[in-house]
């Protein structure tokens, strides 16, 4: 399935929970989360700013555990970022890893993470606080297949579609990487 993706980083998170409940937004996701990244050695998924992923989920309000094995590609980040996703539910984390690794993928990274998610109308509106000092600003990310839901929803949180960003979490770190350099210097 076809996404539109933006992101807002470093928002006031109680600011942002209050004006979901606001405007009627429906709590739908507490979850704790680890996601491995995988990728080949010779990064050919993240060139085409793609990874191939296993979730394994704590839901804190159902108190269910899941487990998901993910393939994300990107289509287009012109505007928007625009994935297809391929994304299934599995039985086995370990049986999940041991597929991608038996396909030639290796591990990237390993994010461990925090997400609140609230459902407004057909789209989610999630906030992340990731547990790893690369991330230590929370973020929150729009998903929807209605580019108008999108602009409604940004406006609704007290926002411009200026402030949003398609960039990937690698582009944008690497560009905050590149910055405090500069500060550095």
């Amino acid at each position: 399935m076809n996404e539109i993706e933006v992101k807002i980083l470093d928002i006031d998170k109680a600011a942002i929970l209050a004006r979901l409940r606001e405007i009627g937004a429906e709590l739908v996701k507490d979850e704790a989360q680890v996601n491995t990244i995988y990728d080949y050695p010779d990064l050919r998924l993240l060139g085409k700013k793609g990874y191939a992923r296993i979730r394994e989920i704590k839901d804190r309000i159902t108190q269910r555990e899941a487990v998901y094995m993910t393939l994300k590609t990107m289509l287009s980040q012109e505007k928007y970022k625009i994935m297809d996703e391929r994304e299934t539910k599995i039985e086995d984390a370990q049986a999940g890893h041991g597929i991608f690794t038996g396909l030639g993928l290796i591990v990237r990274k390993i994010l461990i993470k925090d997400r609140i998610s609230y459902l407004y109308k057909h789209s989610l509106i999630e906030i992340d606080d990731v547990k790893d000092r690369e991330y230590p600003f929370p973020l929150l990310e729009i998903e929807t297949q209605y580019e108008e839901e999108l602009r409604e929803i940004v406006e609704l949180l007290g926002y411009a579609m200026t402030d949003t960003t398609s960039m990937t979490m690698t582009e944008i770190m690497e560009k905050r990487r590149n910055a405090m350099n500069i500060a550095l210097k």
